[in-house]
């Protein structure tokens, strides 16, 4: 018996047993004497060359095969010697290793002896980068183009599916914010009728202030748990998260297109002229989209963060509600506070939705444009004092004796086409405000969608984690 490649020669003349038995030994010792070929082709020392031949007397078995794509040479492994990487437990349960020897020492590992230089131009070398790196900006809004046919397709499957187990279906998306109008006409131009003063058209205002101010007000509230309730495509899939918030916002953009069709059809039966006007909706409802959709994309990252926040929302678009103008004329506001509270009222007109509204309003309503501080040819304070303080009756400390006086004597109920009680705000000053509607509009939307897209971009890898 002789030792080739770690391996006992057992010759089949020499093994006793049966025909199986020597076979079986013949086997084993040509793959002994291929494994010895190998190893000495790959530069092995430690594997002798065998110095013996087969018994047919031709050259030794290799252990290898040239193949056509030139792949390395590759030994094979000495049975016995090298097992498969696995783990077992001492007797006192502790799991060990098997890169642990017998005597407890563990073999290095050739991954943790490289540098860090070395495994990050490895993995630039094979097109590697980490699946939980977030993008630059360029490359971010790019792929967010790219996805411009999957939002449009999510906005419009989830637009017809909302409805589709009621029986009246997508005729909700007209009715909720009709229904919504007539409860706010009932109650505040029929039985509170204090708060219509001063407003020509009060049911066209109203309507109008209410289908806009919804717009707004579905997306911010369906957007905060957009990325809570798609947590299974999120993990799913990888594209850029603010695909679904942004689709969101296409959602309730098509359902305010069917509102505004039925204002369309509303505003002429009480009574306002169909005019080139109402072509302006078109770039308000466009700066009111950009504006949304910064809002979209900030409530969408502050309710993942922050699980109560979509609770805290309805709250918060009340009280946003009753001071953007929705329901009464912050013109009226303005004109009876400016004297002590001009901070106030300032605040007031530069409410991003009581701007947007306004723009809205004075695109549909010609009653709105005759009625808009400064739309008379030459200011008139009399006139203006008598329409602000025409339910008071004694005088305010702001109003000097000669100007109330004048007022007093003013006939609200002329001209008989436009009666001064409905628009005598035409004579009064024009604010900044009011005078930049569109500038500000402007500026609002693009702050919103600039501040609101880096702060959901600043969190992108962390949606969907948790």
């Amino acid at each position: 018996m002789r030792e080739i490649g770690g391996c006992s020669e057992v010759t089949a003349r020499h093994s006793p047993g049966t025909g199986t038995a020597r076979g079986s030994a013949g086997r084993y010792l040509a793959m002994c004497r291929s494994l010895a070929a190998s190893s000495e082709l790959a530069g092995d020392p430690g594997v002798p060359w065998p110095s013996s031949q087969s018994a047919a007397g031709s050259r030794p078995a290799l252990g290898y095969s040239r193949r056509r794509d030139n792949h390395a040479l590759r030994r094979p492994a000495v049975p016995g010697s090298r097992r498969m990487k696995s783990t077992r437990s001492d007797s006192a349960g502790q799991l060990l290793d098997s890169k642990a020897d017998a005597s407890g020492a563990v073999s290095p590992d050739p991954a943790a002896e490289l540098p860090d230089g070395a495994l990050a131009a490895l993995a630039a070398e094979y097109g590697l980068r980490p699946s939980a790196q977030r993008p630059t900006l360029g490359k971010y809004l790019r792929e967010l183009g790219r996805r411009w046919s999957f939002i449009m397709g999510f906005a419009t499957a989830r637009n017809v599916a909302m409805y589709t187990e009621a029986k009246l279906g997508q005729l909700w998306q007209i009715l909720a914010p009709l229904l919504n109008a007539g409860v706010y006409f009932l109650i505040f131009g029929l039985i509170i009728t204090g708060v219509s003063r001063g407003v020509p058209d009060y049911l066209a205002f109203l309507v109008t202030g209410v289908f806009v101010f919804s717009f707004t007000q579905r997306t911010i509230i369906s957007t905060s748990k957009v990325i809570t309730e798609s947590l299974p495509l999120i993990r799913a899939l990888q594209f850029p998260r603010a695909s679904l918030p942004l689709a969101y916002v296409m959602i309730e953009l098509q359902q305010m297109a069917l509102s505004m069709i039925v204002l369309f059809v509303l505003v002429p039966i009480t009574g306002e002229p169909v005019t080139w006007d109402w072509l302006l909706v078109i770039p308000a409802l466009a700066l009111l989209t950009v504006f949304n959709a910064g809002l979209a994309l900030f409530a969408a990252r502050t309710g993942a963060r922050i699980n109560d926040f979509s609770q805290l929302l309805p709250f918060l678009m009340r009280t946003w509600l009753y001071v953007s103008g929705v329901i009464y004329s912050i013109q009226t506001f303005v004109a009876e506070h400016s004297y002590n509270h001009a901070w106030a009222t300032t605040l007031l007109q530069l409410n991003p939705a009581a701007i947007f509204i306004t723009l809205v309003r004075n695109a549909l309503l010609a009653s709105q444009r005759a009625s808009a501080f400064g739309a008379a040819k030459s200011p008139d304070a009399a006139k203006c004092t008598a329409w602000t303080f025409q339910s008071a009756v004694t005088r305010p400390p702001a109003i000097g004796e000669h100007l109330w006086h004048a007022a007093k004597h003013l006939n609200l109920n002329l001209p008989h086409t436009h009666p001064l009680s409905k628009y005598g705000s035409a004579y009064c000053h024009a604010t900044f405000v009011s005078s930049h509607l569109w500038l500000l509009a402007a500026c609002w939307a693009v702050v919103a969608i600039l501040l609101g897209f880096w702060y959901f971009w600043r969190k992108e890898v962390f949606y969907g984690r948790g």
